[in-house]
């Protein structure tokens, strides 16, 4: 049909104003012969305009108006849908969101009759009227064109807003029923025989459980057989798991008529490793044994809905009992917890920020925090055990498990992603839970939605919202009413009760609940500015805390801090406006002892967790340190004011380092742990021995200043050694050193000598003097001599000694020899003197080596503490740090003379260059290497977890578990933890054995 260019540019304009993308088509097809009676009938053009995409409605019309069988059906449509608005609606609406109804309805033109009826009977169908709809299917191609009718009539309701999303979910899970009954019959009705042998119940799970399913979803289900009348067992379960197979297959396979949706199984027992159908005894057998804690919360949905419906029940009524025990599982919220990020880890990069359903913010958020809000108090109160979130979560809310605001938001949010996932999944019934990109496809989501002056705009920015609210809430959902069950808030608001609030606290793995509650109310009762932050900051905080070992002391500990700290404006403005700070306070206050006990001492550090001026948590370099220090001692009274002062510089900065440790060994939601554990082990030894030299150097110049003025008769140095000289210091070692001094000018070296112990001593006091700070412990047992030798000797005196004296050991003792502090020069004539020593040019001769092993296995023999399990020995063990060690410094004695990268102080460097050199394999070093990094790791997780230093594992339950978080094993693993020490430490004593003791 030709038309003239005005009423072209007519037409054109209100196909434009109708929402029409593509006016020029829209035209062809309204001139097309089918609607030659309407084209000009107002009446069509406003539905199709009421539709989510227009241009698909009209297409979809025309299909299947060209579909009918003539002229008169094709009228008889016509007619109805210009005369009958409700057809019109819902018949129109389809089209216009489902392509792939508009397909079905194109290839069986007629089923357009289906949503005719208009009886308050058909607007909410159950699982018996859908039976009717498939009762007439006598093969599995007939069942899915029967299926797709049903459906259509649920969309035709969802498109037109005549029932909501919930309602939706609820039909199609009714349908998914009726048609897991149809295909069981047809099963049973190829195979009589083993439908006559046995007793089949199908329980429906997840979502089809829970009566919330998705237009495209894998129907999940358990099935439980028992053998029928005198059916041995055996045969009967034979046959019912080909009953249960071919049931799956009738849904599962695609035939002509495509399929209609995958059956799932997966969720039995075992999974698919396990059989496909148990007996009711062989599946309680399996929960009271061997189910995990995910398993149980699985059984939240269960529901019978196909089969032997009587044996389904029983299996629910048997399982249910343990299902509301779960919650008293060892490590039961961390587990569901864990689950939860492994899902979220597990979604691919790219598709991250598109998730509807897996990613954060999106639908499983919600249903794992109803769900383990469920588990947690549905054993006390039966009116939480519904199957569907919304129904769980309104019933939550009740009862004040759930502040009503926050169960409201949730509600909201859940029920617009679902709606949105609904669309998703109706265009092309397809199974998809991720948000398109196409803007086309956004443009038709959200005209479905509702949203129609700037549909793309406003679904984007609603999406965002919602998953923005849900990301908020999830886990405060947990944690915000135990506060209002503490603090006096709104009247008439629905509380905890104090039983239920100990249970929570309880299954958030509180050993004294009792105390927890106590802290919470004294952190947040009140209407003071400070109580309504806290209020705000302490949901989130209480599930940082129940991530760690011991969540009592982290609580107790942010308790001890709030009130130092609750008067000072910064503190909680640090902790509310930083995104850092409150998960870094959390993560250390938790974490053990040795952090903590740090910053009660001086709680203003908590500056330094923030992002912003405090200066992170990145460990600052020797000359910042030794500048502040020596800053420190310049503006000092006396001696013991500068110690002190430098005293504080030491354990504000061990807190730093402490700190930054935790924070880096447990990771936070923004930034994941450090995967590189020799980073850390690098970083805590680095950082504490500058620390440590820094603090020497301050100490040197405040005694001098006190007793001698600007000059001490007699140059001095600090020479650090053993892991202060490699710069290997752990949080509790002590300072290992040797004090070298050379008198100056005139002066006799008696004054001198005097002087320089005078020093020493007074050092060691000022640096052990009880305080608020911890003591810095320094210890000259490797000087010549030992502890028979003089504590200080001139460098003329240490060049006698060693040329005549020099035992192996203390040359072996001197390859850690380095200057940390005091005068540059001497230090470094010092070095000067002991390199021939330490990196002989011959190498080592045999008896020597013989030495060297000798004292190695004295000192294994005679070391080691009695009772103490060799094998879990981190530093004197099979394949722990001396090992590791002596086996380094035995090659750099030996080939340092000739190999320039094995003169250094540090293990690691050294254990590279021998690599580099040859003198090992990659494979070997890389062994040694992970097991000295490992062992140092245990020693350091002891001292942050105990509060004092220790070689070994705890055997405090709690206090292993601490130490295991650190390493980066989760709750429950203790046991893994201790199997991999002593793997890799077995395979470094293999090494060790070869390299030390075989004489290469």
């Amino acid at each position: 049909m030709t038309s003239a260019p005005g009423r072209r540019s007519s037409i054109f304009t209100r196909l434009l104003r109708h929402g029409f993308t593509d006016p020029s088509a829209a035209e062809r097809l309204l001139d097309s012969p089918e609607l030659a009676t309407v084209r000009n009938d107002p009446v069509l053009l406003d539905a199709l305009g009421g539709t989510a995409d227009p241009d698909l409605a009209l297409h979809g019309l025309v299909r299947l108006l060209e579909a009918q069988d003539g002229a008169t059906d094709r009228q008889e449509l016509l007619d109805t849908v210009i005369a009958a608005k409700p057809l019109r609606d819902r018949l129109l609406g389809v089209l216009g969101a489902s392509a792939a109804l508009a397909e079905h309805l194109a290839r069986h033109p007629r089923d357009w009759q289906a949503l005719v009826t208009y009886e308050p009977r058909d607007l909410h169908p159950g699982v018996e009227e859908f039976e009717r709809g498939l009762a007439d299917a006598a093969d599995p191609v007939a069942l899915r064109v029967s299926y797709r009718r049903c459906l259509l009539s649920i969309a035709a309701r969802d498109v037109c807003g005549t029932v909501d999303v919930a309602q939706t979910a609820a039909e199609l899970a009714d349908l998914a029923t009726a048609t897991l009954r149809a295909a069981l019959a047809l099963a049973a009705a190829d195979a009589p025989e083993d439908a006559a042998m046995c007793r089949l119940a199908v329980v429906a799970m997840g979502k089809c459980g829970g009566h919330e399913l998705n237009y495209v979803s894998d129907v999940d289900v358990i099935f439980v057989g028992e053998a029928a009348g005198d059916a041995e067992e055996d045969k009967a379960l034979r046959a019912a798991t080909r009953l249960a197979s071919h049931m799956m297959r009738i849904c599962s396979e695609t035939t002509v008529e495509g399929s209609i949706w995958p059956v799932d199984a997966n969720l039995r027992p075992e999974g698919r490793n396990g059989p496909l159908v148990r007996t009711l005894a062989s599946h309680l057998a399996y929960y009271q044994r061997w189910a995990k804690t995910w398993e149980f919360q699985a059984l939240l949905k269960a529901r019978p809905v196909a089969g032997d419906l009587a044996l389904g029940q029983e299996y629910t009524a048997a399982l249910r009992p343990l299902v509301w025990q779960a919650a008293e599982r060892e490590n039961f919220v961390a587990d569901v917890q864990e689950m939860r990020r492994r899902v979220v880890a597990n979604i691919p990069a790219a598709e991250v920020d598109r998730q509807l359903k897996l990613g954060p913010g999106g639908l499983r958020d919600v249903e794992f925090a109803v769900q383990l809000l469920q588990l947690v108090h549905g054993r006390a109160d039966a009116s939480l055990r519904s199957g569907t979130t919304l129904d769980a979560l309104k019933a939550l809310a009740a009862g004040g498990y759930v502040g009503r605001a926050d169960a409201a938001q949730l509600d909201e949010a859940y029920r617009f992603l679902r709606s949105l996932e609904h669309r998703i999944q109706l265009h092309r019934l397809r199974r998809t839970h991720l948000v398109p990109e196409d803007e086309a496809d956004l443009r038709r989501l959200g005209r479905s939605l509702g949203l129609r002056t700037d549909p793309v705009a406003e679904l984007t920015r609603e999406w965002r919202r919602h998953t923005t609210v849900v990301r908020r809430l999830h886990e405060k959902l947990f944690y915000r009413p135990l506060l209002d069950a503490v603090a006096a808030l709104a009247p008439g608001e629905a509380r905890l009760s104090a039983e239920a609030a100990r249970e929570r606290m309880v299954a958030l793995g509180y050993a004294d609940p009792a105390a927890a509650l106590r802290h919470l109310e004294a952190l947040a009762s009140g209407v003071t500015r400070k109580a309504a932050i806290q209020r705000t900051l302490l949901p989130v905080l209480l599930g940082w805390f129940a991530d760690s070992a011991d969540p009592d002391a982290g609580l107790l500990n942010f308790r001890k801090v709030s009130d130092a700290l609750g008067k000072t404006p910064w503190y909680l403005r640090l902790l509310r406006d930083e995104g850092a700070a409150a998960e870094n306070l959390a993560r250390v206050l938790s974490a053990g002892r040795l952090a903590p006990d740090l910053l009660m001492r001086a709680p203003e550090a908590v500056a330094l967790l923030g992002d912003g001026d405090g200066g992170g948590l990145t460990p600052r370099s020797r000359a910042s340190l030794e500048q502040e220090i020596l800053a420190a001692v310049r503006r000092a009274d006396n001696a013991v004011q500068g110690v002190t002062a430098a005293r504080g510089v030491r354990r504000r900065e061990l807190f730093r380092t402490a700190a930054a440790d935790i924070v880096g060994s447990y990771g936070t939601e923004s930034q994941p742990a450090e995967a590189d554990q020799g980073a850390l082990v690098d970083l805590v030894g680095g950082a504490v021995s500058d620390l440590t030299a820094a603090t020497l150097a301050g100490t040197l110049r405040a005694v001098v200043r006190e007793g001698w003025g600007d000059t001490l008769p007699t140059r001095f140095a600090i020479i650090g050694m053993g892991r202060f000289g490699g710069h290997e210091l752990g949080y509790g070692s002590d300072a290992d050193v040797l004090f070298v001094h050379e008198p100056r000018e005139g002066v006799g070296e008696r004054e001198a000598s005097e002087a320089a112990n005078k020093v020493v001593a007074e050092m060691r006091r000022l640096l052990q003097v009880p305080s608020a700070d911890p003591p810095l412990l320094i210890d000259a047992d490797l000087r010549p001599e030992g502890k028979s030798g003089p504590l200080v000797r001139t460098l003329a005196s240490y060049e006698a000694y060693y040329r005549r004296w020099a035992l192996v050991w203390e040359r072996h003792a001197l390859l850690r020899a380095e200057p940390v502090a005091g005068d540059e020069d001497l230090g470094r004539r010092f070095v000067e003197l002991i390199d021939p020593l330490r990196y002989p040019a011959g190498g080592l001769d045999e008896d020597a080596v013989r030495e060297i092993r000798r004292l190695k296995a004295r000192m294994e023999a005679e070391r080691l503490p009695r009772g103490a399990d060799p094998k879990l020995h981190a530093k004197l063990g099979p394949g722990g740090l001396s090992d590791v060690e002596w086996t380094v410094q035995l090659a750099q004695l030996r080939h340092a003379g000739e190999v320039p990268g094995l003169r250094t102080t540090r293990t690691r460097e050294a254990l590279a260059a021998a690599r580099e050199a040859g003198l090992m394999s990659d494979e070997d070093a890389a062994h040694l290497d992970e097991a000295w990094v490992l062992a140092t790791r245990v020693r350091n997780a002891v001292m942050l977890v105990r509060g004092r230093a220790g070689d070994t594992f705890p055997t405090v339950p709690r206090e292993l578990a601490a130490v295991g978080r650190y390493l980066g094993y989760g709750p429950g693993h203790a046991g893994d933890m201790l199997d991999a020490y002593r793997r890799t430490a077995r395979r470094a004593r293999g090494i060790v054995e070869e390299l030390f003791y075989g004489g290469s």
